[in-house]
């Protein structure tokens, strides 16, 4: 009975480390990414329109690195240990961020975030991690964990870190995110149980057909898609809700902690979601509400409203990544993990981007349509996958 208890509590305690490790890790690479841009365009030595496009591309490198590259490192977890490999890649992470920290020129500083872009697939890890029980509750439970932490660590994240940067410097204030980093690693390792390496090809042996993967890829980018639009059009979205522009900065950060509340909030809910009915009938109904809230955007001319809505639609959302990958990463190798992990980190490239091209020849009305449009669209394509999984488990 008491190797049962030791057993019991020590899978329980396991179960709370990579949700502590992923927090610690989100809040650090957000913590120095708030202070990022302006370190940019203090160590620039061009013309204020070069560094712009210098900016843009230190910044977004190292998502576009991790898309390309969370395959590949999904694919060696499959192989191998994806615990061993999450303190690993950690561990190299706090170098990449020592290497940001030393960097003199926009060139070095755009090759240490390329390479920090190559290292950064922990998640990945973590939702592998998170797929080896065999329970598919618990499985949603602890991806909803594992999300609900990084939201946390980016909602306090960039206000320690804008702290930090001002009190202590640009270099200081990288070096201790890399040392955080440091500590994600070492709090996995000896925190975490030893995890058997899985199966090759899924850990039941189980194949997952292209058209699955696909379907799941399409609608993680989706879904992801809605919630990374808002931020890098903050300048354009504020003043139509009245919002002066010496106040522009501290509402905007109103309105992202706003947004990141509701998506810890709605991962969090996850697993009461499933005591209401069946994912089928779930995901969908969650597209339907939060491209309703988007839309209705198009017709808000108050800050406080926008932020209501914008908390709503967030919070709609932010249950479907869990709940419509499940099924798929109990049954997956490494690498289709990987992909579907690849989908996510895309949307906070490809959001982005699409927001600023459609606002360059056009309104916020017409972009809100379009991101609920794109809800829309995966409804059917969320029913005919979560059918095609529970087929697949029976």
């Amino acid at each position: 009975m008491s190797v049962l208890v030791h057993a019991t509590v020590r899978r329980r305690a396991g179960e709370s480390v990579m949700p502590a490790a992923m927090f610690l890790g989100s809040f650090a690479w957000s913590f120095v990414f708030i202070s990022l841009p302006f370190h940019i365009h203090r160590i620039s030595t061009y013309d204020p329109a070069t560094t712009l496009r210098w900016t843009g591309w230190i910044i977004g490198v190292s998502s576009l690195a991790t898309v390309a590259t969370a395959p590949v490192w999904g694919h060696w977890a499959e192989r191998g240990n994806p615990r061993r490999l999450y303190v690993i890649v950690q561990m190299l992470q706090g170098v990449s961020f020592l290497g940001v920290a030393v960097a003199r020129t926009l060139p070095e500083l755009f090759l240490a975030r390329l390479i920090l872009g190559v290292m950064g697939a922990s998640s990945t890890f973590a939702f592998m991690l998170s797929g080896r029980a065999d329970d598919p509750k618990r499985v949603t439970r602890e991806i909803a964990a594992v999300q609900s932490a990084m939201t946390i660590g980016q909602v306090i994240g960039p206000l320690v870190g804008a702290i930090a940067a001002a009190r202590v410097g640009f270099r200081v204030s990288f070096v201790l995110g890399g040392l955080v980093l440091f500590g994600c690693a070492a709090l996995v390792e000896w925190g975490m149980p030893v995890v058997r390496p899985a199966r090759p090809g899924g850990r039941r042996g189980q194949q997952v057909g292209p058209g699955e993967v696909a379907a799941v890829g399409l609608l993680v980018l989706g879904a992801s898609t809605q919630v990374f639009f808002l931020t890098s059009i903050l300048p354009q979205v504020l003043p139509p809700l009245g919002i002066a522009d010496a106040q522009a900065v501290e509402m905007g950060g109103v309105l992202m902690f706003v947004s990141s509340a509701g998506a810890a909030l709605g991962a969090l809910a996850t697993p009461r979601l499933l005591e209401l009915g069946s994912p089928r009938r779930i995901v969908p109904a969650l597209l339907v509400g939060s491209s309703l809230c988007l839309a209705l955007l198009a017709l808000v001319t108050s800050f406080w409203l926008y932020g209501l809505l914008r908390f709503l639609q967030v919070l709609s959302i932010a249950p479907v990544f869990p709940l419509a990958v499940t099924r798929i990463v109990q049954r997956a190798g490494g690498q289709v993990i990987g992909l579907i992990n690849s989908a996510r980190i895309g949307a906070s490239f490809i959001g982005p981007v699409m927001a600023t091209s459609v606002l360059s020849w056009s309104t916020p009305g017409v972009l809100y349509a379009l991101l609920a449009a794109i809800g829309v669209a995966c409804v059917p394509m969320a029913r005919a996958r979560v059918a095609v999984a529970s087929r697949s488990v029976a």
